[in-house]
């Protein structure tokens, strides 16, 4: 007898295509459900910037209103969603630059301004939309309400 069989050497001495085979496929699955991960986390971090951006650009046109408190309590600054300002007045001004910064940095992003005289408060309600579902879903909006 030779030392091989004394010792059971003779046996399986490497891997087999089987268990390569086998190796490489769950490794493959286990790749796909990571790459699946990480579109979801982009998805829902792109979905997170975009709503963070709806609310500053809310709170900047709420500042814009506190600056120019005469014009605005007036009604100078209410506008429709699909509504473009025009003039030369601050408060036009205003929403202009307001209307191209929702079109700048939301997707197909658009805002309206709304005043109501609640007793003897005057309520601005801010809305901002902006299309986030890719198709698939109504656009998202950010309403703020603020008053003077």
């Amino acid at each position: 007898m030779t030392m091989n069989y004394l010792y059971g050497f003779n046996k399986q001495r490497g891997f087999t295509l089987i268990e390569v085979l086998i190796t490489v496929i769950v490794v493959s699955l286990g790749l796909l459900g990571l790459a699946g991960l990480q579109a979801t986390g982009l998805r829902h971090n792109t979905s997170s910037y975009l709503r963070s951006q709806a609310t500053f650009l809310a709170y900047d046109m709420a500042d814009r209103i506190r600056a120019n408190r005469r014009d605005a309590l007036n009604n100078a600054y209410d506008i429709e969603l699909k509504d473009s300002a025009s003039g030369t007045s601050l408060a036009v001004l205003d929403l202009q630059e307001w209307k191209g910064l929702l079109d700048d940095r939301l997707p197909e992003g658009d805002g309206s301004v709304s005043s109501n005289q609640i007793g003897n408060k005057t309520v601005f309600t801010i809305t901002v939309e902006w299309d986030d579902s890719r198709g698939e879903e109504p656009p998202q909006s950010f309403i703020f309400n603020t008053e003077l």
